[in-house]
């Protein structure tokens, strides 16, 4: 894995001077997915819910390959834990039958907060920066869904956290390798597929860092 600019702060987690940090994860548990990665729109729309619920967003979910093995990445906004402004959160779910790795990079806004979110709706009609998620059209609660954190707008950005999250992450891909025992597990497969209605544990032990 490429960790240039990163310092380990403890076994399998990691940061930089920018505030990013980055941690892998491996969960001994059936993947908390709410469908099938063979099924794109149900899976989507499952995941706009689940951030939601907790009180979240779901910027973008991706389909794509780690290692050459199956696995969802998701960009996700939730409200900071503590004083206002938000964290964003990149991840790689790599699901296996019974268990999944997770490789995540997060940030936090700092003190000033809103001035990407402002600058792009100053540039359109309110109606165009807050759209129905287009994942999950029938979805309320959550932090809402708005052009502001689109990729296109990271350029006018670069120092901004979800514009280094989402750069990270991109960045680490390629470099990314698991262990042979966890690739040659049965594929995931949910436990059930629920009809859509329209209106850290243990060791990280799967994985194995590159050079």
């Amino acid at each position: 894995m490429d960790l240039t600019g990163f310092t380990e702060r403890e076994p399998g987690v990691w940061t930089d001077d920018h505030g990013l940090v980055l941690s892998v994860h491996f969960f001994d548990l059936v993947p908390d997915l709410p469908a099938s990665l063979d099924d794109p729109d149900r899976l989507r729309y499952g995941l706009a819910h689940s951030a939601a619920r907790v009180g979240g967003g779901l910027i973008e979910a991706v389909l794509g390959d780690v290692d050459a093995l199956p696995a969802v990445r998701q960009l996700v906004k939730i409200p900071r834990p503590s004083g206002h402004g938000l964290v964003f959160i990149g991840s790689w779910t790599v699901p296996r039958a019974g268990c999944s790795t997770v490789v995540k990079v997060q940030a936090a806004e700092g003190p000033i907060t809103g001035v990407r979110e402002a600058f792009v709706l100053s540039r359109l009609d309110p109606s165009q920066y807050f759209t129905l998620h287009p994942y999950a059209p029938d979805l309320v609660g959550g932090l809402p869904y708005h052009v502001a954190d689109h990729e296109q707008s990271d350029a006018e950005f670069p120092d901004h956290p979800l514009t280094r999250v989402r750069a990270t992450l991109e960045r680490i891909t390629p470099t990314l390798t698991l262990h042979s025992g966890f690739k040659a597990l049965p594929p995931f497969v949910p436990p059930s597929r629920p009809e859509i209605r329209r209106s850290d544990s243990g060791a990280r032990r799967w994985f194995r860092r590159r050079g």
